[in-house]
């Protein structure tokens, strides 16, 4: 995350009236959090970067639409635009994923290297509301809300696994259109029925709604982002807010609208299999747990694993079409071959990163004495190639991963009421740049 300063702060030192770097900020752990605004314009477009910790590619997306908005007056003297972008909103939790971002870009190294904090330490949510106790990073992020009142904000994450999708908290219409161009352009597969979005309403393929925040319990605000947050904060002022999911690892089959042939039995063999793994991991915690629970690093790698095991166990009832149904919950919706796929990506997910987070728990312990290493070893090295072999998971280069969502905030933007829109017949791509032509095949770490 140093490198990303340091890139902006270049780039404004090229362009040193048009654009300008701040501190907004700091994190828990006092590093800066910068702001890097181009243009001089009234409206303001707000594109907020590395909310989640394992999600790098927001910071790269984040420079990459500063240059654009720099080569095309349009974007900003033409719609009296001011781009504000926030380069990493958790430093903190960035760094601690330093480990895998140098390569290789495996499925293994990735989870074993893998960050986020818990629940309660991700800084878009608000589970006690704006005028409760929250963190740094997101005061600083609410303030700047506030300040710019922007009519466009745009949250930059990173799909690990499956493919990308946007979601909105008002309607942009013509956006599911453009996705499929620029999906189809570069070739990433897009997600029609995304784990997070099961209950949301659908805005078009890949397209979803957020429905307002209402009041849950952990598991559900989890599960389906029922608390408020800093998507819905700046609603007030007329903001649309757009999450943009880029996927790292794609998988065809999570666009694939076809009927399964029995949809009941590939629930409830992904129910099993979430049991089955939360099960395996509650054993290895309780082995470990002795040995390793003492001391600030522990605590931050403990949190998230002790919320993967807390809603395992009811997402996997959930989704179980006996359990579900006899204790009376929502219906799930109808499941076509893209969802069923979601679903169990999804559920090997939280089996995977709760296997990596236990893993460099006791790396760092230095001590082994239960020795379940090598027992976490084969979990990891097995659901990881379920994941490639079994899904046909394929790592997207960076550079992809950057055009397209960069693409898809430019194309929010032209669809989020500016003033004098003009139809752009690839959007997302500046005057003269030659669409695919614009990709770089560089390193993660310099992105």
């Amino acid at each position: 995350m140093d490198e990303l300063a340091v890139r902006a702060a270049a780039l404004v030192a090229r362009h040193p009236r048009e654009a300008r770097l701040r501190r907004v900020g700091t994190s828990r752990e006092g590093t800066p959090l910068w702001l890097l605004s181009v243009g001089h314009g009234g409206r303001h477009v707000l594109v907020v970067a590395g909310p989640h910790a394992n999600e790098p590619v927001g910071g790269a997306t984040a420079l990459r639409l500063a240059e654009r908005v720099l080569a095309d007056r349009r974007l900003r003297e033409g719609t009296d635009t001011t781009w504000n972008l926030l380069l990493c909103l958790d430093p903190d939790g960035a760094h601690r994923n330093e480990g895998w971002l140098a390569g290789p870009y495996t499925l293994g190294h990735y989870f074993r290297n893998f960050f986020r904090p818990g629940f309660l330490e991700q800084p878009e949510w608000l589970p006690e509301g704006a005028g409760g106790d929250v963190l740094p990073e997101t005061r600083a992020l609410l303030d700047l809300q506030d300040e710019l009142r922007p009519f466009l904000q745009c949250s930059l994450h990173g799909v690990d696994i499956g493919g990308g999708f946007v979601e909105l908290t008002r309607d942009l219409p013509g956006l599911p259109e453009r996705l499929a161009r620029i999906a189809a352009r570069l070739g990433v597969p897009r997600e029609l029925g995304p784990y997070d979005t099961l209950y949301w309403p659908t805005l078009g393929p890949a397209v979803y709604r957020v429905p307002p925040p209402r009041p849950g319990d952990l598991a559900a605000a989890i599960t389906e982002a029922a608390v408020e947050s800093t998507w819905f904060h700046p609603h007030r002022y007329g903001t649309v807010t757009a999450i943009v999911e880029a996927p790292m690892w794609g998988v065809r089959a999570v666009e694939d609208a076809s009927e399964p042939e029995d949809a009941d039995a590939l629930l409830r063999a992904v129910s099993r299999t979430l049991r089955h793994d939360t099960a395996l991991l509650e054993d290895v915690l309780a082995r470990v747990r002795p040995s390793v629970s003492t001391g600030p690093d522990a605590a931050r790698l403990l949190a998230p694993v002790d919320d993967y095991l807390l809603v395992g166990p009811g997402v996997a009832d959930s989704w179980d079409p006996g359990a579900h149904r006899g204790a009376g919950g929502r219906p799930l919706p109808p499941l076509d071959t893209a969802r069923l796929t979601a679903l169990a990506i999804s559920a090997r997910r939280v089996a995977l990163r709760t296997a990596g987070l236990l893993h460099q728990l006791v790396r760092r312990s230095g001590q082994d004495p239960a020795g379940v290493l090598p027992r976490l070893d084969r979990l990891i090295d097995a659901w990881c190639a379920d994941y490639r072999d079994g899904h046909g998971a394929r790592w997207i280069p960076p550079g992809r991963q950057v055009e397209y969502q960069s693409r898809v905030v430019l194309a929010a933007f032209r669809l989020s009421g500016r003033p004098h829109a003009r139809e752009d017949p690839d959007p997302g791509s500046p005057p003269g740049e030659p669409g695919l032509g614009v990709q770089r095949a560089v390193p993660m770490r310099r992105e």
